[in-house]
């Protein structure tokens, strides 16, 4: 079991950043596959980033490719999304997730979700 805790979003200008943090509790943490997620109002959630158990492979969206950093630090059951250069069309409910298994490019892999929490970019 594990219960995942979102924080750090909120409004930016474009061109702006934030950090996206989402803390753990739980066992096992270094053997899940975690990733970031979001989603509009009307469709798909969508992977943005996922890291392996130990870090050593991330995925990026090519949407986000250059501009979004994923970090995880396994002693502290943490990860974090660094979001620079935003834009519009990213905002979105953002939400990390928690995959036990060996999937991790759709959201039907992880088992366990965080609440969310809100990033709005202005222009």
């Amino acid at each position: 079991q594990m219960h995942l805790v979102e924080s750090g979003g909120g409004v930016v200008h474009t061109g702006g950043s934030l950090k996206l943090s989402c803390e753990a509790s739980g066992r096992s943490f270094s053997t899940y596959t975690l990733g970031w997620f979001r989603q509009t109002l009307g469709k798909e959630r969508e992977l943005v980033a996922t890291s392996s158990w130990s870090g050593g492979f991330i995925y990026y969206a090519d949407s986000v490719k250059g501009r979004l950093t994923m970090s995880r630090y396994n002693s502290e059951g943490m990860i974090d999304l660094e979001m620079t250069n935003l834009k519009p069309e990213d905002t979105a409910m953002y939400y990390c997730a928690a995959s036990a298994g060996s999937g991790w490019d759709h959201e039907r892999y992880y088992g366990f979700w965080g609440q969310g929490t809100q990033v709005t970019v202005s222009t």
